[in-house]
């Protein structure tokens, strides 16, 4: 079957007739110092050229990158890049009321932290901070900075605000390196924008549905002290459950021991430890639930017996009995009912296709999320991944690399497509 049947909706909008959506709108651009700055010119040309109404604030640093001259003759209006000129006064206020919405790209490192705390040192901070609408940011920064944990937590801060991230892209670098971290490009900015403004106020398409997702590793004790566990950090799951609620769903998030949480408001987390405790957390919420999203690195096999104290060193060799644990996604499956959706994941080593399809079959799933270790920036504990999907009609989807938040969106989109069929 070829790769390319189906298109989830969520990439239907960057095709859709976009001749009238930014008609009109009001959109706000703040550029900030980055080597990707450059790229504001594009954008503005991209969004006047829809019809939209374009006005731009510059940090100085921003305008050792492009010239405020450049963008106020792309966009037919002066660029302030300080609250103050002389003797006149850019009023941030006004601007901030002013626009539908405030596109901060590139939103450098220095800038995320500035936003995510308050700080008012530049006009873009001054008039993020008087926006009285919304504000998507668009991250532009080295890998290694975009995976700071320091970065990932202002970050989280930002959409707890309710700011909207734009994905950041997987490519080359400034540092000359290879990674994620590089700024969405102007066409997929204008894109997102688009799409933004094209569902406002459209009912979510997941809106009144309940959605259980696990995430994380589950651990098996061997002793006190001890435990059988895996390398799975539960991004991928979290990343899934945080799309799901954007798309209007009411989600259980049951979550493995990991350092990772969300703060998402349309997110219940249940924390467990153990095989037995996701079992039963997730058979418990199943009968209500409309869908089902099996992302955890469950443990297939628990100690018989888990000591009650510290195992200590003594023979050369020390023996564990395993016995297998529940198979919760089987039990899903065989117990699933006419209305309910069920999407599982399988990460594999080698025989990918052939092992995620035999799964498909055998737990009677709707969907199946297939990845492989053999791909470099997929799997445990990194940012990315690299998907290919597989429906309960065999219809095969293949994705490149991608952040894991852009691979949760076409996992959420295909089931929002399936749920439709």
């Amino acid at each position: 079957m070829a790769a390319d049947i189906f298109l989830p909706p969520f990439f239907a909008y960057m095709s859709m007739d976009n001749t009238k959506i930014l008609q009109g709108k009001k959109i706000l651009l703040g550029v900030t110092g980055s080597i990707a700055a450059y790229k504001a010119a594009t954008i503005v040309r991209l969004l006047v050229k829809e019809g939209a109404i374009v006005k731009v604030v510059m940090t100085p640093a921003a305008a050792e990158f492009i010239t405020p001259l450049t963008l106020a003759t792309l966009s037919k209006h002066e660029v302030p890049t300080n609250i103050s000129d002389h003797n006149s006064w850019n009023n941030h206020v006004d601007l901030g009321r002013w626009a539908d919405i405030m596109l901060v790209a590139p939103a450098s490192a220095n800038t995320i932290a500035k936003m995510a705390n308050g700080l008012c040192d530049n006009i873009v901070q001054a008039v993020y901070l008087s926006a009285a609408c919304p504000v998507l940011f668009a991250p532009a920064m080295d890998e290694d900075m975009w995976r700071h944990p320091a970065t990932r937590n202002n970050v989280e801060k930002l959409i707890s605000y309710g700011n909207i991230q734009i994905p950041v892209a997987v490519g080359e670098l400034a540092s000359g390196l290879f990674g994620e971290g590089r700024m969405a490009e102007p066409e997929d900015i204008t894109a997102f924008i688009r799409h933004h403004f094209s569902t406002k106020g459209a009912p979510k398409p997941l809106h009144g549905k309940l959605a259980v997702v696990t995430a994380g590793p589950t651990i098996e004790h061997i002793d006190p002290v001890r435990y059988i566990s895996n390398h799975s950090s539960g991004k991928m799951g979290i990343a899934v459950a945080e799309a799901l609620a954007d798309a209007g769903a009411q989600v259980k998030l049951v979550l493995g021991p990991t350092y990772l949480s969300t703060n998402h408001p349309g997110i219940e987390v249940i924390r467990i430890q153990s095989a037995e405790d996701m079992f039963r957390a997730v058979i418990a919420a199943y009968p209500l639930s409309d869908i089902v999203v099996a992302a955890a690195a469950v443990a297939d096999y628990r100690p018989v017996h888990a000591a009650d104290k510290k195992i200590k060193k003594g023979e050369e060799q020390l023996n564990i009995s395993l016995e297998k644990t529940h198979d919760i996604l089987r039990t899903l499956g065989n117990n699933k009912g006419p209305q309910q959706m069920l999407v599982g994941f399988s990460l594999e080593t080698n025989n990918e296709k052939e092992y995620a399809l035999k799964k498909l079959r055998e737990k009677h799933l709707d969907l199946i999320v297939m990845n492989s270790l053999a791909d470099t920036g997929a799997g445990f504990n990194y940012d990315t991944n690299k998907v290919t999907l597989f429906d309960r009609k065999g219809r095969e989807r293949s994705f490149p690399l991608k952040s894991k938040q852009e691979v949760a969106r076409d996992i959420v989109s295909a089931i929002i497509e399936l749920q439709n069929a």
